[in-house]
C-alpha cells in the first residue's frame, strides 16, 4: 500500500469544515494504508458542514497543543469557509503549518485553506490554486495563484499540493496519496 506507515496529519477547526474536503481525502490516506490523524484546537468533536448546513461531527485524535509536527509524514488542510478563517487567528494552528512547509514535509490544501498558510509567512514564491475569492490573499503573501483543478509546487522544501473545490477531490486525493 502506497502509504503504509505513513502517518498524515488534518488540521481543522473546531467548526467550519466542508465535510466532503475532509472525508475524501481521509478515505483515500486509509484506503491507501495511511494513518489519519484529526488534528484540532480543542479535544472533543468538531462540526463539519455542507456548505452552510450542519452535516457531521468527527472526533479530535490529537488536540493541537499536544500535537507535534515531526509525529507525521504530511499536512491535508481541508477548506470551508469558517474553518481556515477561525485556524489562521490561531498561532498554535499557524505554527504548527508552517512546521510542515519548513521541515519539507507535503501539504495538501483545498478551497479556502489556504488561508492557514497564507498566516505563516511560507507562500513568498509558491503557486497555488484555491477557492477563486483567495487569489488576491495568495498573491498578497507572495505566491503566484493559478485556476487549474489541482497544481503541484516544488518550489519550496516540500511539495504544496493544492486544488479549488470539492468538483477537484478525485484529482486532489489522487496526487495526495502519489505525494505524501
Amino acid at each position: 500500500m502506497a502509504l503504509q506507515g505513513k502517518n498524515i496529519a488534518f488540521l481543522v477547526a473546531s467548526e467550519g469544515i466542508e465535510q466532503v474536503e475532509l472525508t475524501e481525502p481521509w478515505k483515500a490516506v486509509t484506503d491507501a494504508g495511511g494513518r489519519a490523524t484529526l488534528v484540532a484546537p480543542e479535544a472533543g468533536k468538531v462540526q463539519a458542514f455542507n456548505h452552510l448546513d450542519k452535516a457531521d461531527t468527527f472526533n479530535v485524535d490529537v488536540p493541537l497543543e499536544s500535537a507535534d509536527a515531526a509525529q507525521f509524514d504530511g499536512l491535508v488542510l481541508p477548506g470551508g469557509v469558517a474553518n481556515p478563517d477561525q485556524l489562521r487567528t490561531n498561532p498554535a494552528a499557524v505554527s504548527f503549518a508552517k512546521a510542515f512547509l519548513d521541515a519539507g514535509k507535503p501539504v495538501a490544501v483545498i478551497c479556502h485553506g489556504p488561508w492557514t498558510l497564507v498566516e505563516t509567512g511560507g507562500l513568498q514564491g509558491r503557486t497555488l490554486t484555491s477557492w477563486p475569492s483567495l487569489q488576491t490573499d495568495l498573491r498578497n503573501a507572495g505566491a503566484t495563484w493559478v485556476d487549474t483543478e489541482l497544481h503541484v509546487d516544488t518550489n519550496g522544501p516540500g511539495p504544496l499540493v493544492s486544488s479549488r473545490k470539492p468538483d477537484d477531490l478525485k484529482a486532489f486525493c489522487q496526487e495526495i496519496v502519489d505525494r505524501f
